[in-house]
């Protein structure tokens, strides 16, 4: 199983990264905040990211993340009935893992189906399966739910085509 990359990116859209290991391109998917990351990073030298392989009939995929926190919250993702790795990673892209994490914790199923392919019924399955497990991902859930407004703000910003350190600092310059 691959767990780590470090190489230099060939190729970098929103959904995808085409990483060249020692001369090997390995295709690895990514959500939308790691995007912003390496597009920020300027993608130019050795980027590093963290892999969950996921292996099926007749393929292996990989998804890549910026940090090893929102590769675990990919794998609880998948974890849930009914999500399977792409819809996990369109749920990353479609909301900032601190803002998901909150929308969890707080059982807030109707700020979930905001994100396009989260459907009631699927949001309601992730509140229950993982509301439980969210402070296992270190995550301060008072500090999460204090700033609210604000994370709405960012992930309608982010969900607009903003990167995430733009609005970040857009959202820091109104309070």
């Amino acid at each position: 199983m691959i767990g780590f990359l470090r190489g230099k990116a060939l190729r970098l859209s929103p959904e995808a990264v085409l990483l060249d290991v020692g001369g090997v391109g390995y295709h690895v998917h990514i959500s939308l905040a790691t995007y912003s990351e390496l597009d920020n990073s300027g993608a130019s030298g050795p980027l590093g990211l963290y892999i969950h392989t996921h292996a099926r009939e007749g393929a292996i995929e990989l998804f890549g993340f910026w940090t090893e926190r929102e590769r675990s919250l990919f794998e609880r993702l998948i974890g849930v009935s009914g999500i399977g790795p792409r819809l996990a990673r369109v749920i990353l892209s479609g909301m900032a893992p601190d803002d998901l994490i909150g929308a969890i914790a707080a059982g807030d199923s109707a700020r979930l189906t905001s994100i396009p392919g989260v459907g009631k019924k699927t949001a309601q399955r992730i509140v229950i399966d993982l509301k439980d497990r969210m402070p296992e991902l270190g995550v301060d859930l008072e500090a999460i739910a204090g700033t609210e407004g604000e994370d709405d703000l960012l992930a309608a910003l982010v969900n607009l085509g903003y990167r995430a350190k733009e609005a970040q600092a857009a959202v820091t310059r109104a309070r």
